[in-house]
C-alpha cells in the first residue's frame, strides 16, 4: 500500500516538473495570440467628472451619465497617444517673452511661474481653445476675461496680462502660497477654500504637479533670470 503511495507521490512530482519546465515554452508559443487578441479587443475612452479620462477595454459599470464617452476603438493599434502620460514639451518660441516679462514686472509675479501656467495651460499656443470654453495662452474663461476687461481673449498681450493680474489675485487670497494659487486657477478659489487645501480632483492635483514642475524649469532659465532675479 506504502509503495503505491510513494509511486503516486513519485508520478505526481514528475508531472509538476514537467509543467514548470514547460511554462515558458507555453508562453512562449502562445504570446502571439494573447497580443493579437489584445490589439484587436475594443478600447474606451471616457471623460470623467474632473476631467480625467478613463481608457478600458469596456463601458464603466454603473454608469450613473458621470463619464462621457469620447471615442470606441477597435484596437490599442496606434493609441500610445491616449495611453501614455507623455511629458510636455518645453521647446517654444520667445515672441511672448516682452509680455511675459511686462506683466511679471508690473503685478510683482515671477516670470517663470507665468511660463508654467501657460506651458500647461496651453503648451504657447494663442490660439488654444478648451472644451469648456477657455481660451488662449492661460486659457481665460469668458466670466475671467470680462473680469479684467479683455477685449480679445485670442490677443497674446490681453490675455497674458489679464491671466496674470488673476495670479496676482490669488497670491494675495492665498497668501503666496504657490500650489493653492495653482489649485485655485485650476478649480476655482472657493473651491481650494471649501476644502481647505487642494482639491481631491485628479485634474486638479496632476495641474498643480505639472505646474510646479515646469516653475522649477523656468527658473533655472536665462529668461526668469534676467527679467526677475535683478528686480
Amino acid at each position: 500500500m506504502n509503495t503505491l503511495v510513494d509511486d503516486k507521490r513519485d508520478c505526481s512530482n514528475k508531472v509538476i516538473r514537467l509543467m514548470k519546465r514547460m511554462t515558458p515554452v507555453l508562453i512562449f508559443l502562445l504570446l502571439p495570440f494573447m497580443i493579437l487578441h489584445t490589439a484587436h479587443a475594443e478600447v474606451y475612452v471616457y471623460l470623467g467628472p474632473d476631467g480625467e479620462r478613463l481608457v478600458s477595454d469596456r463601458p464603466p459599470a454603473g454608469n450613473d451619465g458621470s463619464y462621457q464617452l469620447l471615442s470606441k476603438r477597435d484596437t490599442l493599434s496606434h493609441a500610445g497617444h491616449i495611453l501614455a502620460n507623455r511629458p510636455i514639451s518645453t521647446d517654444r518660441s520667445r515672441r511672448f517673452d516682452q509680455y511675459i516679462s511686462a506683466a511679471g514686472s508690473q503685478y510683482n509675479v515671477d516670470p517663470a511661474l507665468i511660463e508654467a501656467v501657460i506651458q500647461v495651460e496651453s503648451a504657447f499656443n494663442p490660439n488654444a481653445v478648451s472644451k469648456r470654453g477657455a481660451t488662449g495662452l492661460m486659457q481665460l474663461m469668458r466670466a475671467t476675461a470680462s473680469q479684467y476687461q479683455v477685449k480679445d481673449r485670442f490677443n497674446p498681450r490681453e490675455n497674458i496680462f489679464a491671466g496674470v493680474k488673476h495670479l496676482r489675485y490669488l497670491l494675495n487670497r492665498f497668501d503666496g502660497q504657490i500650489p493653492l494659487v495653482l489649485a485655485a486657477y485650476n478649480a476655482g478659489a472657493t473651491t481650494v477654500e471649501k476644502h481647505r487645501g487642494i482639491p481631491p480632483y485628479p485634474e486638479t492635483q496632476r495641474y498643480v504637479t505639472k505646474v510646479l514642475g515646469y516653475h522649477e524649469h523656468f527658473q533655472r532659465t536665462a529668461f526668469a533670470k534676467t527679467t526677475f532675479g535683478r528686480r
